[in-house]
C-alpha cells in the first residue's frame, strides 16, 4: 500500500578515525612508561589524573585562603576589644 522510504544508511567516520593508534605515537616503544601510558589507548586514566591533580590544587588553595582568612578575622576581632571601650576618639566624635 504505502512505499516505505529508505532509512539513509549513518557512516561512523570517529570510529574510523580514531579507532587505531595515534599517528604522532610512533617510536613510543623506545620511550620512558610514563610517555606509553600516556599514548596507550587507556587514556580515560590520562584524564582522570590531570582532573583530579586540579581538584587537590583548588582544594589546597582554598584551604590555605580560609586559613589566611580565619586568621585575618582574629586580628581584627582581637584589635577591636583591645580597644578601650570609651576612648577619646569616640567622645570626640559624639560632642561634634
Amino acid at each position: 500500500m504505502f512505499a516505505q522510504e529508505e532509512s539513509p544508511v549513518r557512516v561512523d567516520t570517529l570510529t574510523e578515525s580514531y579507532s587505531g593508534r595515534w599517528e604522532g605515537t610512533e617510536g613510543v616503544e623506545e620511550s620512558s612508561a610514563f610517555i606509553q601510558f600516556m599514548a596507550s589507548d587507556d587514556l580515560i586514566w590520562v584524564v582522570l589524573g590531570v582532573s583530579l591533580i586540579i581538584w587537590f590544587v583548588l582544594l589546597f588553595f582554598m584551604i590555605r585562603v580560609d586559613k589566611k582568612v580565619s586568621k585575618l578575622e582574629k586580628t581584627v576581632t582581637q584589635s577591636q576589644h583591645d580597644e578601650p571601650a570609651g576612648s577619646e576618639k569616640e567622645i570626640e566624635g559624639k560632642e561634634s
